[in-house]
């Protein structure tokens, strides 16, 4: 199920959790990819509040918002980069993207298997995705005060075995949210500490949100079927000439 696109704009751009969970998931980000320089940076789900870094130096920044979610211009004052569309099918050319963000839309759509096999699809050769979805054992997707609480959560070994399956290699896992969900401004100013700590746990104690950077194998090829050759004699398929049978029943 799809949250409302107004109620993740409400929550990133209008509040102060939502505001500090931007900052925690954008920093992360960067750590993996600090540029974009002359690049295709496509985001699904609502990766918008995370992109906006890229915008100065990338060839082309595209915005995709699921049908079931809806839409919202961005960024705000400059040209629109946002594109409602269908989950499984993008308006994007096959290997055409260099990095792909992914944040509230996997863990939300129905037919996770499809679009994995869309992403898999536009990422180009020596493209990196990089899917954010819930932490199923944070506290982040215990409630639905925030975007984090719906959808199906995922373990990390749960988010590989699934990027596996539909050929891509996860090489890079982060955490991030490390803050406690709670607007309470005690417990907001302390979510900068929260943050620094977290950053310095395993991979394992991820927060309520951790992020899989995974690159697109294309080898074997998509689609192929193995044949099995089969030994056959010449002789198969002969029968024994009529003569030869007469004379035997003589």
């Amino acid at each position: 199920m799809h949250l409302d696109v107004q109620d993740l704009r409400n929550f990133y751009y209008r509040s102060p959790l939502g505001r500090a969970a931007q900052k925690s998931l954008r920093d992360r980000m960067l750590e993996l990819w600090p540029e974009a320089k002359g690049q295709t940076v496509v985001g699904f789900g609502f990766a918008a509040p995370l992109l906006r870094p890229y915008l100065k130096d990338a060839r082309r920044v595209v915005t995709l918002m699921p049908g079931p979610q809806g839409v919202m211009p961005w960024p705000p004052g400059m040209p629109n980069t946002s594109v409602l569309t269908e989950e499984t099918a993008w308006p994007i050319e096959t290997g055409h993207v260099d990095k792909l963000v992914v944040l509230h839309g996997l863990e939300t759509c129905e037919r996770p298997s499809d679009l994995l096999e869309e992403c898999w699809r536009v990422l180009g050769p020596g493209g990196r995705a990089l899917f954010i979805v819930p932490n199923r054992a944070g506290i982040w997707a215990r409630g639905d005060g925030t975007p984090f609480g719906f959808g199906r959560p995922y373990s990390p070994s749960q988010l590989d075995t699934q990027l596996r399956k539909h050929q891509f290699l996860p090489e890079r896992h982060i955490g991030a949210l490390y803050q406690v969900p709670s607007r309470s401004k005690v417990m907001m100013k302390t979510a900068a500490l929260f943050e620094k700590v977290g950053r310095q746990l395993p991979t394992m104690l991820a927060g309520g949100a951790f992020m899989v950077e995974a690159t697109k194998l294309v080898y074997p090829p998509k689609g192929q079927v193995k044949r099995v050759r089969k030994r056959i004699s010449v002789l198969d398929g002969l029968t024994e000439p009529a003569v030869g049978r007469a004379r035997s029943q003589g």
